[in-house]
């Protein structure tokens, strides 16, 4: 499975991206708003690579996409997409490593994966992000997702509660705002 933009080139991870995968994931600024802790081994990224390089993005469950520059061809962060059962809704979340963030990367990478998953005929992609993620919510808004709801006190994590910002886009609205 490969997407492809003008800048990125969205693909399966392969076992050479542990390091990269482990690097970006051992920052700080962004394990704070991720479910895991960092830093992140070289070790747990190697199995995280092997279970999502097992994983079918036709089927329901969660796929993860590596993204790399398709210039350089340098690992950067990837976009996950959690196929429901029905197979016509999806959730999607991303990551960018920090020091390629700001160059729109992430809106062009999930872009890409809105525009392959409302082609091949979803209704809807839902994201939720911690609501002091403000990047993040920029991200989907820029993308036409609108904000379908607050969650507050919904997330225990890392020993607080967090507030959840819960957006959704419907097939039609992509499709009105892509024309």
């Amino acid at each position: 499975m490969l997407i492809t933009t003008d800048r990125l080139v969205l693909r399966r991870f392969r076992p050479g991206d542990a390091e990269t995968l482990a690097a970006y994931r051992s920052k700080p600024a962004v394990a704070i708003y991720q479910s895991w802790r960092a830093p992140y081994s070289v070790e747990r990224a190697r199995y995280a690579i092997e279970t999502m390089a097992a994983a079918d993005p036709e089927q329901p469950g969660w796929f993860q996409y590596a993204v790399e520059l398709a210039s350089r061809g340098t690992h950067i962060g990837d976009v996950g997409v959690n196929l429901n059962d029905n197979l016509r809704q999806a959730e999607i979340g991303y990551t960018i490593a920090p020091e390629h963030q700001g160059h729109g990367y992430a809106t062009e990478a999930v872009r890409a994966v809105l525009d392959h998953l409302f082609r091949r005929g979803l209704h809807k992609v839902s994201a939720e992000c911690d609501a002091r993620n403000v990047a993040s919510a920029r991200v989907l808004e820029r993308l036409g997702f609108t904000r379908e709801g607050l969650l507050r006190g919904h997330t225990w994590i890392k020993g607080e509660w967090t507030d959840d910002l819960i957006y959704g886009l419907l097939e039609e609205d992509y499709f009105g705002a892509a024309s």
